[in-house]
C-alpha cells in the first residue's frame, strides 16, 4: 500500500507531508481496532530479537532515529508499526521554530533528503510532560517501550553556555526517558560542531554524568557523532567515551558532503545535512572504525543510509549493537522495519 501512495505523497513539500502523515496514522491509531491492525500488519514479535544493551533490554534491535519525532507525539503508534525503541527530539530547553521554510528537500535519484530544520521543537517541558502522560495510560508491550531523548542546545546559547541547556534538558527528561544521546553533530545549528572537539566534548559529558544518578538510578548516557570526523577526530572520540565512561556512541548523524550525487545542482546544494543511501557506506565505515579501535568496549547504535535488511544487517556486521532508520523509513515505507527483523530471524542473527 505504501508503494502506492508513495508517488502521490513524494509530490508536495517533505515537510507538509511529514505531518499530514503522522496526523493520519494517529487517527488510525485511536480508531477502534486499529492499534490491533497496526500491530498485525507490521509488527515482528519474537524473543529471538531481543536485545540487551547497556543495560537495557530491547525488543528488537530496530529503533526509530531522532527528528522524526521531535516533540515525543508518536511513540505508541510507532511501537505499533514495529520499532524496537523510539528516540524522541531533539529536544532543547526553549521552544524555538527551527530555521526558515523551505528547509527539507528530497533527493530522489539519490534516495536521500536534505534538511536543515534546526532543532524546531516546543521546547523539554512540552517533551516531559508527553511523555509521563503516555508511561502513565501505555499498555501491554507499550509500557516496555524503550525511549531515548535526545537533547541539543537553543541557537541563541553561546557555546560557552551550552552546558547549562544541555543539563536543563537532562535534569527534566530524567525520569521519564530511558538513554540519552547528546547531539552536538547537527549541521543545522551554528557553531554546534565545535562542541565535538575535545575540551568542551569532555567538560559537557563529565558534567552530566556528575548528575546521572537519582535515586541511585542513572541513565546510559549516548553521545552522537557526525561522519564527516577524520580517523584523528574519531579516536579522540573513542578516547573521550572511555575516560567519560559514558554508554556509548550513535553513528552517524548527516554529512555535509555533497561527493557522488546523482540530483541536479539546484537539490544537492541546499545548505544542510544529508542523510539516505549517500551516507550508507560512510556510516558503515565509521562504525566499523570505532568498533575495531575500541575492541568492542561499549555499543554504537548505527544510523545512515538503511534501506534494506542487507544495509542493517551489514551495520550490525561492523560492531553495530543496534540500528535506527530516518531516510529509509520515508523512502521504503513501514515494511522496512519488518524486512530487518525477519531477515535476522531467517539468518539467526546474533550481534
Amino acid at each position: 500500500m505504501y508503494f502506492l501512495l508513495k508517488p502521490i505523497l513524494f509530490q508536495f513539500d517533505p515537510e507538509k507531508v511529514h505531518y499530514f502523515v503522522t496526523r493520519n496514522l494517529k487517527r488510525f491509531n485511536r480508531f477502534p481496532g486499529g492499534a490491533a491492525l497496526s500491530r498485525a500488519i507490521w509488527d515482528v514479535n519474537n524473543p529471538r530479537l531481543e536485545r540487551e544493551v547497556f543495560g537495557l533490554k530491547f525488543k528488537n534491535p530496530v529503533g526509530l532515529a531522532a527528528g522524526f519525532d521531535k516533540n515525543a507525539e508518536l511513540m505508541g503508534e510507532m511501537a505499533n508499526l514495529g520499532f524496537g525503541f523510539v528516540e524522541i527530539g531533539t529536544v532543547t530547553p526553549l521552544p524555538q521554530p527551527g530555521n526558515d521554510k523551505l528547509r527539507m528537500f528530497r533527493l530522489p535519484a539519490d534516495a536521500a533528503l536534505i534538511n536543515r530544520m534546526g532543532f524546531n521543537n516546543f521546547g523539554v517541558d512540552v517533551a516531559a510532560e508527553r511523555l509521563a502522560t503516555f508511561r502513565k495510560n501505555a499498555k501491554g508491550a507499550q509500557k516496555d517501550l524503550i525511549i531515548g531523548g535526545n537533547i541539543g542546545k537553543n541557537k541563541v546559547t553561546a557555546n560557552e553556555d551550552a552546558v547549562s541547556d544541555y543539563i536543563k534538558c537532562f535534569d527534566r527528561l530524567f525520569d521519564v526517558v530511558d538513554y540519552f544521546v547528546v547531539n552536538v553533530s547537527s549541521p543545522n545549528t551554528p557553531g554546534l560542531r565545535e562542541l565535538q572537539e575535545k575540551e568542551p566534548l569532555m567538560n559537557l559529558l563529565n558534567t552530566l554524568q556528575q548528575r546521572n544518578s537519582k535515586n541511585g538510578i542513572s541513565r546510559p548516557i549516548l553521545l552522537k557523532i557526525a561522519p564527516d570526523l577524520t580517523d584523528s577526530q574519531l579516536d579522540d572520540i573513542v578516547d573521550i567515551v572511555q575516560q567519560t565512561k559514558i554508554a556509548g556512541l550513535i553513528a552517524t548523524n548527516t554529512t555535509i558532503s555533497r561527493a557522488d550525487l546523482s540530483s541536479p545542482d539546484s537539490l544537492k546544494n541546499e545548505m544542510g545535512g544529508l542523510s539516505g543511501k549517500p551516507l550508507t557506506k560512510r556510516s558503515t565505515e565509521v562504525i566499523s572504525y570505532i568498533h575495531k579501535k575500541s575492541n568492542g568496549s561499549f555499543p554504537i547504535i548505527g544510523v545512515g543510509g538503511i534501506h534494506s535488511a542487507e544495509d542493517a544487517i551489514e551495520k550490525l556486521n561492523a560492531g553495530a549493537a543496534l540500528v535506527q532508520l530516518y531516510t529509509g523509513f520515508i523512502y521504503e515505507g513501514p515494511g522496512l522495519i519488518g524486512r530487518i527483523n525477519k531477515s535476522l530471524l531467517n539468518q539467526n542473527f546474533q550481534n
